[in-house]
């Protein structure tokens, strides 16, 4: 007779097969964004596909490196990422606390205004966004790239959701001791939902080094563009030069790579617990 464990590992392996093949899937983009970067042009274009460069040259990273300020692309963007989470951080759980524990005229409605945000494309919002940001004059600055992003209706209703579910007690205990509405928020309630900051900080995080419109439209100067804008001036008008646009992906790729890895059990326990709430 077979033992506990051959039983379980007899049941497991068709899932732990077709895991293998589905991260062989996910990975065969990247390892063929690589393989071309060290391609020629000929090479990326010839049919059949050459999986393999017949010469590994690193001139595609030259010329790329040589024509773009790529020093200035990685400081906007994790400047841009970095005041971006932060003001979603401040706002939203603010804003989650005061819909979740106040008691004020038009809370409801106010509320339901904040969800119906979710209904409407972001792209709704381009216009006006630039229209604030040319009055204030701050196009063309790295302030104009997270100042907009600040607020976020789906981080306010998935903070709302986990100040709800704590116990009102806790705000009653600090009442008693003396504590004001905003030391209820910062010293007792704020500390609890940490997971939920840790889920709403990666999902900010990734929707903001993700973001190519708003970026585009906003910056034209080249030493104020994020590291998605400056790759899609890699897009030719008639011609694109793939090996060029896979060495620059390959750049701009590899600092989110690297906080994943070190960080990756707080991207799996956020993402995971902000589908479990």
């Amino acid at each position: 007779m077979m033992s506990k464990a051959e039983r379980l590992r007899s049941r497991t392996w068709p899932t732990h097969l077709a895991l293998v093949i589905l991260s062989l899937v996910t990975l065969a983009p990247f390892v063929w964004m690589l393989l071309t970067s060290f391609k020629t042009f000929e090479e990326s274009v010839r049919m059949p596909p050459a999986i393999l460069p017949e010469a590994w040259q690193l001139e595609n990273y030259r010329i790329v490196l040589g024509k773009f300020p790529f020093h200035m692309f990685y400081w906007n963007t994790f400047a841009m990422m970095g005041m971006t989470v932060l003001g979603q951080l401040i706002v939203c759980s603010m804003a989650g606390y005061a819909f979740a524990r106040l008691q004020f005229p038009a809370k409801e409605f106010l509320f339901t205004l904040c969800l119906a945000l979710l209904m409407v494309p972001g792209q709704i919002f381009l216009v006006p966004h630039y229209d604030i940001m040319v009055r204030l004059k701050l196009n063309d600055t790295i302030t104009a790239l997270w100042l907009p992003k600040i607020f976020s209706a789906f981080g306010t209703f998935m903070l709302r959701q986990f100040f709800q579910g704590l116990p009102r007690s806790l705000d009653e205990a600090a009442m008693i001791d003396g504590s004001g509405y905003f030391g209820i928020y910062a010293r007792i309630l704020l500390p609890l939902v940490k997971p939920a900051l840790v889920s709403l900080a990666i999902l900010t995080a990734l929707a903001a080094f993700k973001d190519l419109m708003w970026p585009l439209i906003v910056n034209n100067a080249m030493d104020k563009m994020t590291l998605s804008a400056g790759l899609a001036m890699l897009i030719g008008e008639h011609t694109t030069i793939y090996p060029q646009v896979m060495a620059g992906s390959a750049l701009a790729v590899w600092p989110m790579i690297l906080l994943f890895l070190m960080f990756q059990k707080h991207f799996i326990e956020g993402i995971a617990l902000t589908g479990i709430k």
